[in-house]
């Protein structure tokens, strides 16, 4: 059984952790599962890190490692949340840069990527989708175009969040 991660709670299904037979780059034990997604510090890493020594901080420490990028986070979430996040908790891959959502002063839980059909059952999702494309100078068209060409598994993709205080859904796009 893999380690509970409050802020990413199935990487397998997200893709963020694959099963494996590799040793892990920290503690060099062979669990069965391997981190497949981003990790930031200044040393490379030989293999991929397993999830235990993600959750258990070990690859923060050893490496100064952060694995999910939140220089976007609110000044209202507290500082041993946004450590949680960014050094262990499991991050996630996208075409450009990813980023960690924020809500009701907490981190939000990823809960993977999506494409327009997935996105339909998440209204308060696509909204923030639609508001964040449509400040940036996209006509209501262009939007709706938009939305409907993402793609779960393709580009452009929308990664989903959900609010772990209130349950509001939370989206954002990324394209190459």
């Amino acid at each position: 059984m893999l380690p509970g991660f409050d802020y990413h709670p199935d990487p397998l299904s997200t893709g963020s952790v694959k099963a494996s037979d590799a040793a892990c780059a920290c503690c060099g034990q062979r669990r069965g599962y391997v981190y497949t997604g981003p990790v930031y510090c200044v040393e490379t890493l030989e293999s991929e890190p397993c999830p235990w020594c993600i959750a258990d901080g070990s690859l923060a420490a050893r490496y100064d490692a952060e694995l999910v990028d939140v220089c976007d986070a609110p000044a209202n979430v507290p500082k041993d949340t946004i450590e949680t996040v960014s050094r262990r908790t499991p991050g996630f891959s996208g075409w450009q840069q990813e980023r960690w959502l924020f809500h009701c002063g907490d981190g939000a839980a990823f809960l993977g990527p999506i494409g327009a059909p997935e996105l339909a059952a998440f209204p308060d999702a696509r909204e923030m989708l639609r508001f964040e494309h449509s400040t940036g100078g996209w006509s209501p068209e262009q939007v709706d175009d938009f939305l409907a060409a993402l793609d779960k598994d393709g580009n452009p993709t929308a990664y989903l969040f959900k609010c772990r205080k209130c349950g509001s859904h939370l989206a954002y796009a990324d394209f190459t």
